[in-house]
């Protein structure tokens, strides 16, 4: 900046966190004021540092506004115990909608509550031994891990790493505590309160968002470039030595702005697992001092790393931590994505994958997933794993209940074997209308009738059952991830959305916009082409993503983001 520059004014969020630093605004005042349904706008910032999303019922706007909460649960690497398990069944059914939905983070999701019920949900989550603190808001999110069950000792040390880092980056404001468990509004005239500093996040914490995650190759099953901060499991003779650093990814982006963009993280370095929370602090503080807080759409990390570059990171980051980070060692991710049906476990037992129609777990229409599971959770006690493609994995269960489970399921609707279609197990879907506040079009809502068509163009063009993984947003933030997809779809306006190709199996490669903005009846005709031709042209063995890469980007070029990572 020149000498003839004024400073740039900072983001409204910005000066309410300076504010009140301990981010419990008027939040309890308010939660015992029977006489209004909603927070102020202030508040409803503050809200999401507490794992909670003020929404309204957009199917109801003609009428008027009604407005509803989202629920978020911090749950790292999506391990649920059973116990927990059964009182956020309970929860959704008394004071939700009746579902509960699992997140592309590994988390519970709960819609369509109240404000006179949010009390008691947060404080059943927290006597539940759970919490939602930081599962939203400027500050590190819900830390995803590997979820199948451990075939070794590694997985579980990786998950045990996960939970290390989770706990070392949560902020420590007293006001959550407060609200929701004591159930008190925090003194801000107190002295403690008014001049509170968080040790890590400082005064206003980071300028948005920060997410983390791990992986162990060959399987990208968490889509670990897509976070600010990735670590690769590096397994050196049996023996997890430590991990490779990802730095400076995300995907989100906003139509019309070519300044934002998604981007692939860089690997930046090695690190042992002894130095593992001290360098997450270090790279969330550099987030923290070096992030854009005069425009949120500017604001993440990926901006800071491709505007100044990995190198300037790696230096910022070692004078921050004192000591050098090690080179990269090699490693290859091959595949992303769930399996599904019964497996054996190390120690002998089983665990079973299930697939879950863009993570919503329900009863409908014969399909009675959600009374199969508290069943089955009452009666064996499985323990729950939440996968980052919306899907579940019931570990832990003793070989002589394997057929009664399976009988238990069937009796719901739900099969153990040939679970949902192939293109179907490889979707994934954010929720969209007419909950989130953000939506352009429907996603998940519409996205199963999509799959329907698109899978009988398949069959049409002499590619059933070819497994394409297709993802779709209702908006270019991209919580489904659509950017790595091999066909993904970005809401634009009602009815009408971008379509990218081209992304990869391991998940290591952005996709790019093919087309703009096409409406609902023209996207079979806009696949159809490219689908023949692929039907045609494939290498043996060659996916849709790899041959758009191969040869229709050759020839058509096309937008997309940043980075391609690198093995």
């Amino acid at each position: 900046m020149n000498k003839t520059e004024s400073p740039r004014k900072l983001t409204h969020n910005e000066s309410i966190k300076e504010a009140i630093p301990t981010l419990a605004g008027s939040i309890a005042a308010t939660l015992a004021d029977a006489a209004v349904d909603r927070f102020c706008e202030d508040d409803t910032q503050f809200l999401k540092f507490h794992g909670i999303y003020q929404q309204d019922d957009r199917d109801k706007r003609k009428v008027g506004k009604e407005y509803i909460f989202m629920v978020r649960g911090r749950i790292p690497g999506g391990v649920v115990p059973p116990q927990a398990y059964a009182v956020f069944d309970d929860l959704s059914n008394r004071n939700g909608n009746n579902t509960l939905r699992i997140t592309s983070r590994q988390s519970f999701q709960f819609h369509g509550i109240v404000k006179n019920r949010l009390g008691p949900v947060m404080k059943g989550i927290n006597d539940a031994l759970m919490d939602t603190l930081a599962a939203c808001g400027d500050v590190n999110r819900n830390v995803m891990a590997p979820p199948a069950p451990a075939m070794n000792g590694i997985a579980l040390e990786v998950r045990d790493d996960a939970r290390s880092v989770s706990a070392a980056l949560l902020p420590k404001t007293r006001a959550y505590h407060s609200i929701w468990v004591e159930g008190v509004q925090l003194d801000l005239e107190d002295p403690t309160n008014k001049e509170f500093v968080d040790p890590l996040y400082g005064k206003t914490y980071l300028p948005r968002k920060f997410k983390t995650a791990f992986a162990i190759p060959p399987s990208n099953d968490v889509d670990l470039f897509t976070n600010d901060l990735g670590f690769i499991a590096i397994v050196e003779n049996a023996l997890l030595t430590g991990y490779n650093m990802t730095v400076g990814g995300g995907l989100g982006r906003s139509h019309g702005n070519e300044a934002t963009y998604p981007r692939i993280a860089d690997v930046i370095g090695f690190v042992t697992r002894e130095q593992l929370t001290e360098v997450s602090r270090g790279v969330l503080t550099v987030h923290r001092d070096f992030g854009d807080r005069t425009d949120r759409k500017h604001a993440r990390l990926k901006y800071v790393l491709e505007e100044r570059g990995v190198d300037w990171f790696r230096g910022e980051l070692e004078t921050r931590i004192g000591f050098k980070l090690g080179p990269a060692r090699q490693f290859g991710f091959k595949r992303q994505g769930d399996e599904f049906g019964w497996a054996t476990q190390a120690d002998g037992r089983l665990y079973l994958g299930l697939f879950v129609e863009s993570g919503r777990i329900k009863d409908q229409n014969g399909y009675r997933l959600k009374s199969a599971l508290r069943i089955l959770v009452d009666r064996y006690q499985p323990e729950i794993r939440l996968t980052p493609s919306q899907n579940l994995i019931l570990a832990n269960i003793e070989a002589g209940d394997r057929t009664v489970i399976t009988s238990i399921l069937s009796e719901h609707g739900v099969p153990v074997e040939n679970q949902g279609t192939v293109l179907g197990r490889a979707s994934m879907a954010c929720p969209a209308m007419p909950t989130c506040g953000l939506a352009l079009a429907e996603s998940e809502r519409y996205l199963p009738g999509l799959l329907s068509r698109i899978e009988e163009l398949l069959g049409g063009v002499g590619l059933k059952d070819e497994e394409i993984i297709v993802r779709m947003t209702g908006c270019p933030n991209g919580c489904a991830r659509p950017y790595m997809a091999e066909i993904g779809f970005v809401g634009k306006a009602p009815g009408r959305y971008q379509i990218y190709l081209g992304g990869n199996e391991g998940s290591t490669r952005l996709n790019r916009l093919y087309r703009d903005n096409v409406k609902d009846p023209e996207i079979i005709s806009e696949l159809r082409p490219v689908l023949e031709r692929y039907s045609r042209e494939r290498l043996s063995g060659e996916r849709f993503g790899d041959w758009c890469e191969r040869t229709l980007w050759k020839e058509e070029g096309g937008g997309g983001g940043k980075g391609k990572a690198e093995s």
